[in-house]
């Protein structure tokens, strides 16, 4: 059986989804593992442009099984809403193409409004959060206070246990906050109106993937986010609140037991971040413009504007290290088409000395860039499919940066549309 994880190398937002989109075409499952709604994966295509959310981004290739994984921070409301979304534009969706583990946690009605509250208590010292309850759902899954989406199916259990987590739930929101509390008729209706519209695609999907896996399909991991994003790799505080590397994909799958031979980690042609945190290549100014406009690097979920900056070696490298990947995809190399030199951060300093490696993330704030720079190419390359057809400059960039990386380059995106790839090797 094949298995390959497809994940983000650097902060997130680095083009995964229409990487997904496009090698679909070679695989028969695509499971999300981990994370939830605060993340966005922009895919192109000839049904039109989706924004996923939660949705692995398989959904628009016919015949592909999707799996939302026990992983995944899965909120009824949001997701009710995608699909709905989804199917409007011509796409079916039904138990047999989308499938959700029953034992995947939901985002309760309160983990939205706690988000927020704190990132508010917080002030000048937040992490950046998306506001999608992610933190506070992955703090109660481990305290084992959420509900299984499977528990769906029990009514009178699940009613008891509701009332049970609401009660527990709005001390904290009345005496620590001072906000107003959940009722049951607010449970009620959230039941009502978003759970009972994900039921149907609620299974056993530990069983579905053995089958497949007996049955020697080809299975793609879909991650979120990136390494540096990642709970205990990533530059902690300013982390997700899950694990996004390949290493968690069969866990947080519902397939503990299998092997993945491939880890195509993707990496933009240029660094963008999203939220907080230390972001030792970020440009500033003029350079920041520029680059956010040729680039459309507006914001994510949340329509946050991305930070920005030249591609950023020595985080990349440490990324292609923890996500062991063993290729990689480089998107948006056509926006750096309108420039005469193109920068790289090579190095950082930290007290006066250069260094190669990821530091600890409590000194990331210290540490300065050192940048070396290669000419442009200057024109379109928008159209190009093939490697040789690629401006010299352009390919002495793809091979400066896999030299950094000690990985090849596989495929590199000239356009945000599926077709808009150049294939290698």
């Amino acid at each position: 059986m094949a298995c390959t994880a497809i994940v983000g190398i650097n902060w997130g937002d680095e083009g995964k989804g229409r990487m997904v989109d496009l090698l679909t075409e070679a695989f028969d499952v695509v499971v999300r593992f981990q994370g939830g709604g605060n993340v966005g994966h922009d895919v192109i295509n000839q049904y039109g442009r989706f924004k996923l959310h939660t949705l692995p981004s398989g959904v628009c290739r016919k015949g592909v099984v999707n799996i939302l994984g026990n992983g995944v921070a899965l909120d009824p409301e949001s997701l009710a809403a995608e699909i709905e979304d989804v199917t409007s534009k011509g796409l079916e969706l039904t138990p047999e193409t989308l499938k959700i583990s029953d034992r995947a946690s939901l985002l309760l009605p309160w983990h939205r409004e706690l988000d927020a509250l704190e990132e508010a208590r917080l002030k000048d010292k937040k992490f950046g959060s998306t506001k999608q309850g992610i933190a506070p759902f992955y703090s109660d899954k481990y305290q084992k206070k959420t509900i299984m989406a499977g528990e769906l199916f029990y009514p009178k259990m699940l009613k008891k246990h509701l009332k049970d987590l609401m009660n527990w739930k709005n001390l904290i929101l009345t005496k620590v906050y001072g906000a107003d509390p959940v009722t049951e008729a607010d449970l009620d209706k959230w039941l009502k109106e978003s759970c009972e519209k994900i039921k149907p695609f609620v299974q056993d999907t530990r069983e579905y993937l053995l089958q497949a896996q007996g049955d020697n399909k080809r299975i793609l991991f879909e991650g979120t986010l990136g390494t540096l994003r990642d709970l205990d790799y990533g530059i902690y505080p300013y982390t997700t609140s899950s694990n996004t590397l390949a290493a968690y994909a069969p866990v947080g799958s519902g397939l503990p037991g299998a092997d993945i031979d491939r880890v195509i980690g993707v990496v933009k042609a240029y660094s963008t971040c999203i939220g907080e945190g230390p972001f030792v290549c970020e440009y500033f100014g003029e350079d920041a413009e520029l680059l956010r406009k040729i680039g459309h690097e507006g914001g994510d979920a949340s329509e946050r504007p991305r930070r920005v900056g030249p591609i950023d070696l020595v985080a990349t490298r440490y990324g292609v290290e923890v996500q062991a990947a063993t290729e990689i995809a480089l998107t948006k190399l056509d926006v750096l088409s309108e420039l005469d030199e193109i920068p790289l951060c090579t190095q950082y300093e930290l007290n006066g000395k250069k260094i190669d490696h990821m530091p600890f993330p409590a000194v990331l704030g210290e540490c300065k860039p050192v940048y070396e720079s290669m000419p442009g190419w200057k024109c379109d390359i928008s159209k190009v499919r093939t490697w040789w057809d690629l401006p010299e400059e352009a390919k002495n960039y793809i091979i400066r940066i896999e030299h950094a990386l000690g990985q090849v380059v596989k495929w590199i995106s000239v356009g945000p549309e599926r077709h808009s790839i150049i294939r290698r090797g």
